[in-house]
């Protein structure tokens, strides 16, 4: 069996390499040449930074073609479900009753997937699910050419039973399930698959008519078992019955031996050290990468507890997303990885529960988002490239954002943390930080950048222009532990608090690999305007307008003499952030040099100042 998992796993990379060769190969390029390309990249940004921004969109001014030929669902056997009310986890603790598929509904699984070989086979054409409540249990995999529509009034209702996305993956994991190469926080693994997927891919699309088009996840909805949810894995909600991605699993090995006997025992010995258990699940899969494991041998799905994403796209080409709605997602919601040229558009992303970032482009090139509404129970949007050692497929680049909404998360705009394979190009402008429920579930913060010694990567050419803040951001400010020693001239509030965060000591305690110190430059940030709201102690917009936290030097643990640079050229201009909580220190910045504030407003003063911390 384990012969056979390595020969399948080993096939699909390979093949999924060859189609992407461009991306590997820039992955895999002399630094002599990166470094060239970059310089040439570098010439342009200054020149005209957002000339690259307008080449993006336009990449996309020809929309995708299919042929003109519909597969409706029906027609394949598909039949609709009857619905019942369920007492479900719809934020964080909060319970309500929905709708649920009652139980032993038709399972439009079968259908939809006959749909979708039919219309490949025929070369391409429209899958339709028609209005109404449909059950699926399992995951709907898209093929090339193959459009799946959402009707207006089409409620897809995928089955709350996690068996469901291991009975139909490509690798065949024997008790673990028939699982799927997914990408999980950053990570490669074999896991159940993620419920709307698609591998190795070129020219599909997924969309719905409105946002009565309705994808669903049921995230919270009880498992047809009883046993919890899926947002009970994460272990926030449940009271320790229930087994969870961050406690034990004793099926993981108690020694890194195990897997790895060729490990030094110093790397070995770093990897378990870590402050939650190595063999909590969501410990073990990095573990797993920064061992050199290959993914062959990184088997979860069955007897594990890492939640699937929603919809993940991997090694695709030319993808569009429109027009629906996606809801209760068991973890991300959006996660496409070493595509090319991807576009979502009027999308409205509807989850709270815990992990339930909007859209997390990795590894990706040329991705285009507009006129999407996010409201997220973790960031809205996360720019992505890998972690540990899997950097395969190289940096995120080529990134623009305009015209969306954020109305709750942890971050609106964000770069990282998984990045490793470095982020560049990217572009935000006329976004609207609504903070639509300030006084419940907030903002955490607006723009944001977060990495640490293990996610290292860099990140630079990240510019933001002409973005709102109606209702600002959390006034309260919070942060992470930190290491034990650790020097900085004051507690940095880098989760929440922030309109601007940059935050390179990201959940330090959490890492005991810390070898890769990050590097970040030539961030620019421009035209924004933050609003005050009134709070129990008076009008704040935020507890401080920014908060810029270089590589803390003392956290790094990996073999000496390697540097550990400052944030250098960084600007803030014309902006207004309104009223900080924080009056005595309206911002926070350590590790940093040309940090320039021009024109830039802050509780009503006019501060034209440059920083070197």
């Amino acid at each position: 069996m384990k012969v056979e998992i390595d020969q399948k796993v080993d096939q699909k990379r390979r093949t999924l390499m060859r189609s992407g060769a461009g991306m590997v190969a820039a992955a895999s390029a002399p630094a002599a040449l990166l470094h060239t390309a970059a310089s040439a990249g570098d010439k342009q940004a200054a020149a005209d930074p957002w000339q690259r921004a307008r080449d993006i969109e336009q990449k996309f001014a020809t929309p995708l073609k299919f042929r003109d030929q519909d597969f409706v669902i029906t027609a394949f056997g598909a039949k609709p479900c009857q619905l019942a009310k369920v007492n479900a986890t719809i934020r964080y603790t909060e319970k309500a009753d929905v709708p649920s598929p009652v139980r032993g509904s038709p399972d439009a699984y079968p259908a939809i997937t006959a749909a979708i070989a039919a219309c490949n086979k025929a070369g391409g054409g429209r899958v339709v699910i028609p209005k109404g409540d449909w059950y699926v249990a399992g995951p709907i995999v898209l093929r090339s050419n193959v459009h799946v529509y959402l009707a207006a009034g089409a409620h897809v209702y995928f089955s709350a039973n996690p068996a469901d996305f291991a009975k139909y993956g490509d690798i065949d994991c024997g008790a673990n399930g028939k699982l799927s190469i997914s990408r999980w926080q950053g990570n490669d693994v074999l896991n159940y698959s993620p419920l709307v997927y698609a591998y190795g891919q070129t020219n599909i699309a997924l969309t719905g008519e409105d946002w009565t088009s309705v994808l669903n996840g049921q995230g919270g909805v009880p498992f047809e078992n009883g046993e919890g949810c899926w947002w009970d894995w994460k272990g926030r909600h449940n009271k320790g019955s229930v087994q969870t991605e961050i406690a034990v699993n004793e099926r993981n090995p108690k020694s890194m031996r195990e897997v790895a006997p060729n490990l030094p025992a110093h790397e070995r010995e770093m990897i378990e050290a870590t402050r939650q258990s190595f063999r909590a699940d969501v410990r073990y899969l990095p573990a797993l990468s920064e061992a050199g494991v290959p993914v062959a041998k990184r088997v979860f799905g069955v007897g594990h507890f890492l939640r699937p994403s929603m919809i993940e796209f991997i090694g695709c080409t030319d993808v569009l997303m429109q027009g629906y709605m996606v809801t209760a997602t068991p973890f991300w919601q959006h996660h496409p990885v070493n595509c090319r040229n991807v576009h979502i558009r009027k999308v409205r992303m509807e989850s709270q529960g815990p992990n339930s970032d909007g859209f997390d482009p990795e590894a990706c090139d040329t991705v285009f988002v507009e006129h999407c509404e996010f409201n997220a129970g973790d960031d809205c949007i996360a720019i992505k490239a890998g972690r540990n050692r899997d950097i395969e497929f190289g940096p995120t680049r080529n990134v623009l954002v305009q015209d969306c909404v954020m109305n709750s998360g942890h971050g609106g705009m964000t770069l990282g943390s998984e990045m490793a394979g470095g982020i560049e190009h990217v572009y935000a402008q006329r976004l609207e930080f609504r903070n639509k429920y300030w006084q419940t579930s907030g903002l955490n913060t607006a723009i944001r950048m977060k990495t640490n010694m293990n996610r290292g990567g860099f990140l630079r050419h990240f510019y933001v222009r002409d973005c709102t803040l109606p209702n600002g951001v959390a006034t309260i400010g919070r942060t992470y532990s930190q290491l034990p020693g650790t020097r900085l001239p004051a507690v940095p509030h880098t989760t929440a608090g922030g309109v601007i965060t940059i935050d390179c000591d990201y959940t330090p305690v959490d890492e005991s690999v810390r070898i890769r110190p990050p590097e970040v430059s030539d961030v620019h940030i421009s035209n924004l305007r933050v609003n005050d709201v009134q709070t129990p102690i008076g009008k704040h917009s935020c507890f401080q307008a920014f908060v810029i936290l270089g590589p803390v030097a003392g956290t790094y643990n990996g073999p000496a003499g390697k540097a550990t640079l400052p944030l250098d050229n960084i600007t803030i201009t014309n902006c207004d952030f309104g009223t900080p909580r924080n009056a005595e220190q309206p911002w926070f910045a350590y590790n940093v040099k040309n940090l320039v504030l021009k024109d830039v407003k802050i509780g009503g003063k006019l501060v034209n100042q440059k920083i070197d911390a």
